[in-house]
C-alpha cells in the first residue's frame, strides 16, 4: 500500500508565509508569521525554493486537466479552454484535425514569477535587503531621544534564551549539477563550501587582500583568506580561517548587510535579529547594541569611519558614535513606514530611504531633516551617493531611478528637479555608479530590475544607452569593476554575466550549475590584484579571478 499523502496546516501556512516574503508582502507575511505561530514551527527554517507555491499550484493544474479530459484510456485534445486556479472548467471542443487524439498535458502557464524581495531569507529571489516580515519587539526598549513621531508602543512577548550555541561543521556539499565555466583558465571560479544554509552577504576587506566575510540565513559569519597569485593552488578547497555562530538563537536571524570601515580594521554586521554588531578584522566583536527593534536592512560607516548608520524595519535609522561605542541619535524620518536604505554623503550628511517614496537628507547637527526629496510613486529600495558626492541615485518600486543634485544640501534652497530614468517594466532592486568616468564624459549608473534586464544610463541626459537581457530570472546584483571597464549582474537564473562598458557588449559569462540566485555581488581590488566575491543561494561563495578569464583581459 502506498504511503499516504500528508498535508498539513502547518505546511501551507509556510508555504503561504514563503510566497508572500517572495512576493514583497512583508506586512502580510508577518500576519501569517504570528498567528499561524510560524516561530513554534519545525517546517519555518527549511528552505523552500523559490515560486514554490506556484510551482505546486500549476502540476494541480495539469492534474485537473488531465483528470478533466480523460476518457477511457486516453486522453482527449480537442479541448480548448483553458484552466484557471479560480473558474471552473466547461469544455470547449473543437473538431479534431486528425486521428490522433491523445497528447500529453500541457505544461500549464504561471503569470508572474514569484521570486521575490527576499534578501535575507530567500531572498526568496530576494533583493538589496530583502523587505521582510515586521518582527516582535522586545519588552525592553532603550532610552533614547527618537527625532520625529514617537514610535507606537511595543507589545511585549516572552523572553528567549541568548545562550551561544555551537554549530556542527557543515559537511562537504554534492552539487547535484555542475558549474559551467567556459572560457576561462583553471582556477577561475572556485567555490567555497562551509555555509548551510543561504548565503545573502559578501564583503571584501578593502585593505588586506584576500580577505572576505560572509554572512547567511542562519547567521553564520565566515572569514576567508582567499589565496590569490602564481603560486596558488586552484584545486587547493579553501576553508574559513574563522567562524562566527553565536550570534543569536531566534528564527529569524538572517544576515543582511556587513559593511567594512575606510581601513579594514571594522566590520559592520547587519541581521534580522535586530542587533548591530562591530567585529574587528581578526573576528573579536567590538561593540554590539539592540536599540533596533526591527529587522537591519543596512548598515554603513562614514568616510572617516567615525559614525556608522543604520535602516531598520521599526521604521527608524540609528546614528552610533564608533569610537565612543555608544548611539549618538535614533531618527524617525519616514513616518509609521519601514526605512530600507541609508548613504553617507559627506562625513555627517547622510541621506536615508523608505516605503513612504521619499528620501530623507539629515545632518548629524540639525534637529530635522535638511532636506525632502519626493518624486517616487513606490517604495525607495536603494540609493546610491556617486563617486565625487555632488549627486544621489534612487530606485524604487515604481520601476524608476532618479538622479537628484545635492550640491548644495546644506544650503536652505530647494534642491533642482531630478533627472527620471524610465523604461523598466517591474520595480528596481539595485542601481550603482560607475567609478570612474573619462574627460568629457557623462556619469554613468547601471540599474537591476526584476523585469530580468539590467541597463544602463546617461545621468545628465536620462537615456539609456543600452539594454541588457541576457538573464531570464530577475536581476538582483549589479555592480562595476573597480576600473570601470566591466559591469557585472547577477540574477535569480543563477547566471552571471560580465559586460563591457565601452563597447556595452556582452564579454563573459558563468552559470552556478542551478537555478538559484545570485544575491550579492562584491568586486575590489588591491594594487593589481582583482576578485570577485558572489553570494550564492545555494549555500556557497564564488570567488572568481578574472585574471584568468582572457575575454575580460583583452577589452
Amino acid at each position: 500500500m502506498p504511503a499516504p499523502l500528508v498535508i498539513t496546516a502547518d505546511q501551507v501556512n509556510c508555504l503561504i508565509h514563503a510566497y508572500f516574503l517572495d512576493s514583497g508582502f512583508q506586512h502580510s507575511a508577518f500576519a501569517v508569521r504570528m498567528e499561524g505561530r510560524l516561530d513554534q514551527s519545525p517546517h519555518v527554517k527549511k528552505h523552500i525554493p523559490r515560486g514554490e507555491l506556484i510551482e505546486l499550484l500549476s502540476k494541480a493544474l495539469l492534474y485537473s486537466e488531465v483528470e478533466a479530459h480523460w476518457k477511457g484510456d486516453e486522453l482527449s485534445t480537442n479541448c480548448s479552454a483553458p484552466f484557471s486556479l479560480l473558474d471552473p472548467h466547461a469544455c470547449s471542443l473543437q473538431p479534431f484535425s486528425s486521428t490522433n487524439n491523445v497528447r500529453e498535458p500541457n505544461t500549464s502557464k504561471v503569470n508572474g514569477d514569484t521570486a521575490g524581495k527576499r534578501k535575507a531569507t530567500t531572498p526568496s529571489e530576494d533583493a538589496r535587503a530583502e523587505k521582510r516580515a515586521r518582527k516582535e519587539q522586545d519588552e525592553k526598549d532603550a532610552q533614547i531621544n527618537v527625532d520625529g513621531a514617537p514610535a507606537p508602543k511595543p507589545k511585549p512577548k516572552d523572553a528567549k534564551s541568548d545562550a551561544p550555541q555551537a554549530l556542527p561543521e557543515p559537511p562537504t556539499k554534492r552539487l547535484k549539477h555542475k558549474p559551467s565555466v567556459v572560457g576561462a583558465r583553471p582556477g577561475a571560479v572556485r567555490l567555497l563550501q562551509a555555509h548551510k544554509t543561504e548565503v545573502f552577504v559578501v564583503a571584501w576587506n578593502p585593505s588586506t587582500r584576500g580577505q572576505l566575510v560572509s554572512g547567511s540565513r542562519d547567521a553564520v559569519v565566515h572569514y576567508w583568506a582567499v589565496p590569490n597569485g602564481p603560486n596558488s593552488d586552484p584545486t587547493a578547497p579553501i576553508q574559513p580561517t574563522l567562524t562566527l555562530s553565536n550570534f543569536t538563537l531566534t528564527s529569524q536571524a538572517d544576515l543582511t548587510a556587513l559593511n567594512w570601515n575606510h581601513d579594514g580594521s571594522l566590520v559592520a554586521i547587519g541581521s534580522y535579529d535586530s542587533i548591530l554588531r562591530i567585529c574587528t578584522a581578526g573576528g573579536e566583536t567590538y561593540f554590539k547594541d539592540s536599540h533596533h527593534k526591527g529587522p537591519i536592512f543596512a548598515a554603513k560607516f562614514s568616510p572617516s569611519g567615525q559614525w556608522i548608520v543604520t535602516a531598520s524595519l521599526d521604521c527608524t535609522s540609528c546614528v552610533w558614535d564608533v569610537k565612543q561605542k555608544r548611539i549618538h541619535r535614533q531618527y524617525r524620518n519616514h513616518g509609521d513606514t519601514c526605512c530600507l536604505d541609508v548613504e553617507w554623503l559627506d562625513d555627517s550628511t547622510f541621506a536615508s530611504c523608505g516605503a513612504d517614496k521619499l528620501v530623507r537628507i539629515v545632518s548629524l547637527t540639525a534637529t530635522g531633516p535638511l532636506h525632502t526629496l519626493e518624486g517616487h510613486a513606490g517604495e525607495i529600495n536603494s540609493i546610491k551617493c556617486n563617486p565625487s558626492h555632488t549627486r544621489l541615485a534612487s530606485c524604487a518600486d515604481d520601476g524608476t531611478a532618479r538622479i537628484w543634485n545635492i550640491e548644495n544640501i546644506h544650503s536652505e534652497k530647494a534642491l533642482p528637479a531630478p533627472m527620471v530614468l524610465s523604461g523598466h517594466q517591474q520595480c528596481l532592486t539595485s542601481i550603482e555608479w560607475c567609478p570612474v568616468t573619462g574627460p568629457d564624459e557623462h556619469e554613468l549608473v547601471a540599474t537591476a530590475s526584476f523585469d530580468a534586464t539590467a541597463r544602463l544610463w546617461d545621468t545628465v541626459t536620462g537615456d539609456c544607452t543600452r539594454v541588457f537581457a541576457d538573464h531570464t530570472k530577475h536581476v538582483y546584483a549589479v555592480t562595476f569593476s573597480p576600473d570601470g571597464r566591466h559591469l557585472v549582474t547577477g540574477g535569480g537564473d543563477g547566471s552571471l554575466i560580465v559586460y563591457e562598458v565601452k563597447s556595452k557588449e556582452k564579454k563573459w559569462s558563468w552559470y552556478t550549475g542551478e537555478k538559484s540566485g545570485i544575491f550579492e555581488i562584491d568586486w575590489q581590488s588591491w594594487g593589481n590584484t582583482s576578485l570577485i566575491a558572489l553570494a550564492l543561494e545555494r549555500q556557497m561563495v564564488a570567488i572568481v579571478d578574472p585574471s584568468k578569464v582572457p575575454a575580460l583581459q583583452s577589452s
